[in-house]
């Protein structure tokens, strides 16, 4: 299992994903699963992954090579006009990997499965952002629901839902992310630290900040353990039940 989530603000887009992998209490390990592609100054996307490792590492190298055999005739995420046509892709080579993968053995789809979010920005347009499913089909990010979340999604939705405003800037936007994140590693432990961060700037048309958190990153230890002290204090700060 993994989380990850992205946020569509007014300023642009934050994603953040966790990097364990669960096969197993003898089993887990840690593989990226957030994967960035920019032409600066023309396009930068960001792609983040959920679901079976080998689908996941298939779609993302089968887009890689895209990118190197693009011509007049066939598209990649660094020549398609439009972030719908790059969810396209992105949809269809998932699609693809699994029903081909499922082709092999027989196996159900299922096993095979995976969940992507795509975001980013191409000059002309705005940012948008994408969830895909191991269908192929996806949906985009709308005022009404301005995230994603794949994966481990319960444990951390109760507070994106609270405290997310789309006119937060960027600083506040990680903290919440990371509210959310720390309230899923304490509940489930398929999700884990180090966590990857990236920030897309709307009409930067590049990367922006990012950075890999550990467990003992300064940051990550003062919001774990003073969202810990508040819950505890708003909690005791309540009236008590009459019996």
């Amino acid at each position: 299992m993994t989380y990850c989530v992205g946020l569509q603000l007014d300023r642009g887009l934050v994603f953040l994903a966790d990097t364990r992998t669960n096969a197993g209490v003898d089993n887990i390990s840690t593989y990226r699963k957030l994967f960035t592609w920019e032409v600066p100054g023309e396009r930068v996307m960001c792609l983040m992954t959920a679901g079976n490792l080998a689908t996941t590492q298939s779609v993302v190298s089968l887009l890689n090579e895209r990118d190197l055999a693009a011509s007049e005739r066939t598209s990649s995420l660094l020549t398609v006009p439009s972030m719908y046509q790059a969810a396209r892709i992105v949809g269809d080579t998932l699609k693809g990997v699994i029903n081909e993968t499922r082709g092999d053995n027989g196996s159900t789809a299922k096993t095979f499965g995976a969940t992507i979010i795509l975001g980013g920005q191409i000059g002309g347009s705005a940012p948008r952002l994408f969830m895909i499913y191991p269908e192929g089909n996806f949906i985009e990010a709308q005022a009404d629901t301005p995230f994603f979340q794949i994966g481990e999604t319960k444990y951390g939705r109760p507070i994106l839902v609270r405290a997310y405003d789309p006119a937060m800037d960027f600083a506040t936007a990680v903290k919440l992310l990371m509210v959310s994140f720390d309230s899923t590693i304490r509940a489930n432990l398929s999700v884990g630290t180090p966590l990857d961060l990236q920030v897309v700037e709307k009409d930067a048309l590049r990367l922006g900040f990012s950075r890999r958190i550990e467990e003992t990153d300064p940051d990550w230890r003062m919001i774990s353990d003073g969202w810990s002290d508040a819950l505890r204090s708003a909690f005791h700060s309540l009236p008590d039940v009459t019996l």
